[in-house]
């Protein structure tokens, strides 16, 4: 069964750059393009691993963060953070706050997102 990622990402370049990524290695993929929209997307879609930008608008990366690890229905979900934040208080906050991993995007490339994927959901 293909396994489900939600992109809660505000560029939509960078979004539909890693959705395709994702396409062409079988996953199956939704997007958000707001933090707002993307916790509720979490809860309806209930997927696989979310990765999720920290600039976002609505409801900023931490909250979302925060609300999908203190519900119930949403708080074993792996969430990946994958930001231009890079200071170790944005990293440390977000690991705090439940977070699998942090990526840097300027500093990874989309091969690098997918293994980090496949070594979360094996």
């Amino acid at each position: 069964m293909k396994k489900n990622i939600l992109i809660i990402e505000d560029d939509e370049f960078f979004r539909e750059l890693i959705s395709k990524k994702l396409f062409s290695r079988d996953f199956s993929v939704s997007s958000a393009k707001d933090g707002e929209d993307g916790f509720k997307k979490s809860k309806e879609t209930k997927p696989d691993l979310i990765l999720l930008d920290l600039l976002l608008p609505l409801m900023d990366g931490y909250e979302v963060l925060l609300a999908i690890k203190d519900n119930p229905e949403t708080q074993s979900i792996p969430v990946i953070i994958l930001s231009n934040l890079s200071s170790k208080d944005d990293i440390d906050r977000a690991i705090k706050l439940g977070a699998s991993d942090f990526l840097i995007k300027s500093q990874i490339d989309l091969e690098e997102i997918v293994s980090k994927i496949d070594s979360i959901i094996k």
